[in-house]
């Protein structure tokens, strides 16, 4: 790579190339574009202003912008085995006399459908789609009351949030649609962010996110929780190994669906 490229022309080459890597070390960028590292974080401190991707410590993320709430139904198509298979391994964290809070989506409705027949817990939860389909599960579902939301198939908005005032959870198993180390958690609707909120804060023990490998380097509209505030995130095998080391050096610990764990 020559030196003679302008900076119009290396930051072109440095978006191409996060949008295949989606997260890259400014090391890697200055080899690949055989510029100093000064020059790499000159280069990534612009892009990130003009809002192109999120600078990590030694490298960056490309921003990727959720504008719009996804219709339920088109999210049930995508990473189906991917999702599925977070679900039932978040579900087997769950432990018998656990209350759980579990908000809408489509991933965390797979956690719903994976608990065991017959466990002796509580769900609380806003997702109308697990409640309806789980039926004859043998646990207990509390679905709560609140406006009707079309697109994630839920409830929100005042009843739901005074309900979850009144309750406590050992855990909370949190679907997001976005994940960044600058942004944190976020979702595209603040009547869904509301009510995650209050269950976050009314969880005493571990708060759980499950997420497939497409949210990481994504920034929705609202935040639910910054990096740190979140104790595990439950994923596919596909999450980049630099992803992973990101989020363990800040203290999130990550559970691989079907792997080992990697810890903090």
């Amino acid at each position: 790579m020559s030196k003679s490229l302008i900076p119009a022309q290396r930051r072109e080459r440095i978006q191409e190339y996060l949008a295949i890597h989606k997260i890259v070390p400014s090391i890697e960028l200055s080899a690949l574009l055989d510029v100093s590292q000064a020059t790499i974080r000159r280069d990534l401190e612009w892009m990130e202003n003009d809002g192109i991707l999120v600078r990590t410590h030694g490298g960056a993320i490309l921003n990727q912008r959720l504008q719009l709430e996804p219709e339920y139904q088109q999210r049930t198509q995508r990473n189906i085995a991917e999702k599925h298979l977070i679900g039932a391994t978040a579900a087997s964290l769950i432990e018998d006399g656990n209350i759980v809070f579990v908000n809408s989506g489509t991933t965390t409705t797979e956690v719903i459908r994976n608990i065991r027949s017959g466990a002796e817990i509580t769900v609380i939860t806003n997702n109308l789609s697990a409640a309806l389909e789980v039926g004859e599960a043998g646990f207990e579902i509390i679905l709560l009351g609140g406006s009707f939301q079309p697109k994630s198939n839920s409830v929100a908005g005042r009843f739901a949030i005074e309900n979850l005032g009144h309750i406590f959870a050992h855990q909370a198993f949190i679907g997001v649609d976005g994940i960044t180390l600058k942004n944190g958690f976020t979702v595209p609707s603040n009547a869904e962010a509301e009510v995650i909120r209050v269950m976050l804060e009314r969880t005493n023990g571990a708060l759980n996110v499950v997420a497939d490998h497409t949210k990481w380097g994504v920034v929705s509209n609202f935040q639910i929780a910054r990096i740190d505030q979140v104790h595990r995130l439950i994923t596919d095998g596909k999450l980049g190994a630099n992803a992973r080391d990101a989020l363990t050096s800040r203290g999130v610990e990550v559970l691989v669906a079907g792997k080992s764990v990697v810890r903090a």
